[in-house]
């Protein structure tokens, strides 16, 4: 008695072939991110369908977060999300970590001012004592899209040079990173519902699940900075690698 012949596999629907074509040149790099996919007029003459079987697979290809479909652009392959994996205890240059992910990068001053530390401010008095802080309001952007808001007090008895440096130019914490030495620092960290004023400059609405580090620095006894930075919640991880018995 013959041994019973296998069932072929099921024909591929053309609407499956599509996706599966799309999604293996994205997989093999052949279309790195922000490759622009061809059109749907282009899809449609060379997979001789109808324009609703292209857009349901373009569709379906977004919903999984494989592309980007802009209105009156087109479709792009998606790009990693600027998210921010930083390892505990240490110091991320936004800057680098946002463009490392093949984002670009911006940044926004929007408030300066050396100033008095504010009666009653423990912590501005702990930082310059009687003198002046460098008081620093920032915007980092990812993409033209708000990524984190940063409020900066730095010590110009620490760091001198800083009082003369163009922050709308640079990120006040990359250029601290580059030309100041520390040599211990302290981490905060909470979630908040972010408030009406902060959710107005991320662009977001009021209540917006945020992760704010709070981080201070000095160099031997000398407070050198301290930042409040607040991250829109799905753009942040705080990591710590550690082995069996380590201290």
């Amino acid at each position: 008695m013959s041994a019973p012949q296998a069932s072929p596999a099921p024909a591929r629907s053309l609407h499956q072939r599509i996706r599966d074509d799309i999604e293996g040149r994205i997989h093999s790099g052949q279309w790195p991110p922000g490759h622009r996919i061809p059109s749907e007029h282009a899809l449609m003459a060379q997979y001789g369908c109808a324009r609703m079987t292209v857009s349901k697979v373009l569709s379906l290809l977004a919903d999984a977060g494989m592309i980007e479909r802009r209105r009156r652009a087109g479709s792009f392959v998606a790009r990693p999300h600027p998210h921010i994996e930083q390892v505990a205890l240490d110091i991320p240059d936004i800057p680098f970590e946002v463009a490392a992910r093949g984002h670009r990068y911006q940044f926004e001053l929007l408030a300066r001012q050396l100033r008095k530390p504010r009666r009653g401010d423990a912590r501005e008095a702990e930082l310059a004592g009687q003198a002046r802080v460098l008081a620093l309001q920032c915007l980092h952007l990812a993409d033209e899209r708000p990524l984190a808001l940063e409020d900066r007090l730095i010590n110009p008895a620490a760091a001198p040079q800083a009082v003369d440096v163009d922050f709308s130019q640079t990120a006040p914490g990359s250029w601290l990173l580059q030309h100041v030495s520390w040599t211990r620092a302290e981490h905060r960290i909470s979630a908040i519902g972010v408030d009406a004023a902060r959710a107005r400059l991320l662009q977001v609405p009021t209540g917006t699940a945020c992760l704010v580090i709070e981080r201070r620095t000095w160099r031997g006894e000398q407070p050198v900075t301290c930042v409040t930075q607040v991250f829109l919640g799905d753009s942040y991880d705080l990591v710590a690698r550690f082995s069996p018995g380590g201290r």
